[in-house]
């Protein structure tokens, strides 16, 4: 594929400009589309990730290359498992138990092992790494979308009226030919005597989902349901 020489894996003047210039490159093709997706962590996140673990290693190599001593992966493990701290914090979950930000977190994580590739010089690694990083965040998320629309289990989230009785609201969702596979009752944040549940359905047969939830908000007693 390419033909790196020698002096390309060794720390100069040559090298360390070449890997920080392909770690903003490679950072910036994945932080474009988590920024373009609307995600906390976007095009400056994945740049500054990338190219500060690639400093990082890079400094661990010119520490053991100048002065022959140290551990040349010991910085490596610290940036991966540096790394949770800011990967947690692109996750929340949101008032109506949502879990977002799983693909941001586990994308820094592979941007920061891209730029430790990049780092020390495994310039093959990092650019085919960059492609199916893009590859899975881009084409795979498409799919991950119509596996969803085509599966036969429902995730909902359910608020009751003041009221409302929840057995009839199940029964009535039974009535529909829905399975209730789980339930769990929660507290709406902005009204603590208010009723919600979160549900996971089971459907006898592949419906179009919008018609489910559709149905279901029809049923008296219930003021506001949504798919999560």
């Amino acid at each position: 594929m390419f033909d790196f020489s020698t002096d390309l894996n060794a720390i100069n003047d040559t090298t360390i400009l070449i890997r920080l210039l392909l770690s903003v490159l490679l950072g910036g093709v994945i932080g474009y589309e988590r920024g373009r997706a609307g995600r906390p962590a976007g095009l400056r996140t994945h740049i500054l990730v990338c190219m500060g673990s690639t400093l990082a290693i890079m400094t661990n190599q010119y520490i053991y290359q100048v002065y022959g001593v140290g551990d040349p992966t010991r910085m490596a493990a610290q940036v991966i498992s540096g790394i949770g701290f800011l990967g947690a914090g692109t996750i929340i979950v949101t008032g109506r138990h949502q879990v977002k930000g799983l693909t941001t977190a586990a994308g820094l994580w592979a941007t920061a092992c891209m730029g430790l590739a990049i780092g020390i010089g495994f310039y093959k690694a990092a650019i085919v790494s960059c492609l199916l990083i893009t590859f899975a965040t881009v084409v795979l998320h498409r799919l991950d979308n119509n596996m969803l629309v085509k599966a036969n289990v429902l995730d909902i989230y359910l608020e009751f009226s003041k009221g409302a009785s929840i057995t009839n609201v199940l029964d009535r969702i039974k009535q529909l030919g829905i399975k209730v596979d789980y339930i769990e009752i929660v507290r709406p944040s902005y009204d603590s005597t208010a009723s919600a549940a979160i549900m996971t359905l089971r459907l006898k047969s592949k419906k179009v989902r919008i018609d489910i939830l559709s149905q279901i908000s029809l049923i008296d007693g219930v003021e506001f349901v949504e798919e999560i």
